[in-house]
């Protein structure tokens, strides 16, 4: 027991040394604000993260695993940017979807998330300067494309500038917790999709409403004795709700992947992608001929997906994620040779690989 106390006495010394240290971080940090609203520059700059995150874990050789590391460094950071300029954030609410986890997950939790009804109205949000970023989801890892976050991209000159990779787990919760009192269910369209099977094995017959978020769906439920809702674990503690059950996704490694809108993309960081948005014209062999330019420069195109320009009959939109930055030579290169083949081409942006 007296080697116990020695050793929680030592922790309380160098927590104590933890907090002089950030404290004095937030004074060099305040000083940084100063110059920055002095020169009119940028408060939030996420090169500057990365390169704390990659410097930091690269340093570190002992115990303490780099994913935590990492989860409380983004907090330190989020709150020092607090410190300087509060940073708004635009996100699909109420708060507790899962947009707001993703969020969360980017720009740490002191951050001002500004949550709105539609993911157009994030769009609308950054574009009128209202928040600096908003955070949409763009495609799912079993149901796909959320083909409505693509046709937004048609319509906004807004650019992605990070990509965000989160681990989806739905849950089942209403006020009771009681299964055999749930006589609705109410959920947001991908999240049912995405636990239907389960839903059909142990609740046949439920009907199962349509709501905007799966925040959403967990207030509506917090008000309704007979309903549950499908929704994160963050927002059944939100609205005081119980599990009916955990996990109920049909499939495990459920990935959600969200995109950060903005004004501006960053510049390289060495492991990048780009986004682009191309019409092709309409003749033998044409989007053959758009490809190929990638297949000689060695480009890999992660993801091509289709959808009608709903601007003329039967003329598509395609959407293309490529490993490397705008800014990479046989990136351009591939880009500008295969203009000559389109209608119409956007640059969505280029940002760093968010990895899973």
């Amino acid at each position: 027991m007296k080697q116990l106390e020695k050793l929680r006495k030592e922790i309380d010394e160098i927590d104590t040394e933890i907090l002089k240290l950030l404290n004095k971080r937030s004074d060099v940090v305040i000083e940084i604000a100063h110059i920055k609203r002095d020169e009119k520059a940028t408060f939030y700059s996420p090169e500057r993260e990365r390169e704390i995150l990659e410097r930091l874990t690269s340093l570190n050789k002992g115990h303490f695993p780099n994913d935590t590391l990492k989860v409380i460094y983004r907090e330190i950071l989020s709150a020092s940017l607090s410190l300087e300029e509060p940073l708004k954030v635009a996100c699909l609410g109420p708060l507790a979807t899962f947009t707001h986890l993703a969020a969360l997950r980017q720009f740490g939790s002191s951050a001002a998330f500004v949550p709105v009804e539609s993911i157009k109205t994030v769009f609308d949000a950054v574009e009128t300067g209202k928040t600096a970023f908003g955070v949409v989801p763009i495609e799912n890892s079993n149901e796909g494309v959320i083909s409505s976050t693509l046709d937004l991209f048609m319509d906004y000159e807004l650019k992605v500038s990070a990509e965000i990779m989160l681990e989806v787990f739905h849950n089942l919760i209403s006020k009771s917790g009681n299964k055999s009192k749930i006589k609705k269910i109410y959920s947001h369209p991908q999240a049912t999709a995405q636990c239907k099977g389960w839903l059909e094995a142990n609740l046949p017959g439920i009907p199962i409403f349509e709501s905007t978020s799966t925040a959403k769906a967990a207030e509506l439920a917090s008000q309704d004795d007979d309903a549950a809702a499908i929704a994160s674990e963050l927002a059944a503690k939100i609205y005081d709700l119980h599990f009916v059950e955990k996990n109920i996704e049909d499939r495990r490694h459920n990935f959600t992947r969200f995109l950060v809108i903005s004004k501006e993309y960053p510049p390289r960081s060495g492991k990048d992608k780009t986004s682009i948005m191309f019409s092709i014209k309409d003749k033998p062999g044409a989007l053959h001929d758009i490809l190929t330019p990638f297949k000689k420069a060695k480009i890999n195109l992660t993801k091509i997906e289709s959808r009608p320009s709903k601007r003329k009959a039967w003329e598509y939109i395609f959407f293309v994620d490529m490993e490397g930055h705008i800014d990479d030579k046989n990136v351009r290169k591939a880009i500008d040779t295969m203009k000559d083949n389109c209608l119409y081409v956007k640059i969505l942006g280029s940002y760093p690989h968010g990895g899973i």
